[in-house]
């Protein structure tokens, strides 16, 4: 299946620019990424993770996405 517009930017970004991106405020981009991705591709886990991710992921998931981005170049929990 071919990659959504939007995911595929977000998969072409520069690495410090994902890293940026993990930051509280905007690691609301992610979770709008895990939702565009899960649905393009009909993966119902990711899309319930990506509207989860937006909520409580504001507070927590951050320094998830962060770590994993850090270490494997874009976030992979769950996306």
């Amino acid at each position: 299946m071919a990659k959504n517009g939007f995911v595929k930017v977000m998969d072409d970004l520069p690495w410090i620019v994902k890293i940026i991106l993990c930051i509280p405020a905007l690691d609301i981009i992610w979770g709008i990424y895990r939702i565009i991705k899960g649905a393009s591709q009909g993966n119902m886990l990711t899309l319930v993770f990506g509207i989860l991710w937006i909520i409580p992921g504001a507070v927590i998931c951050w320094l998830i996405d962060l770590i994993t981005t850090i270490f494997a170049g874009k976030p992979i929990v769950f996306a």
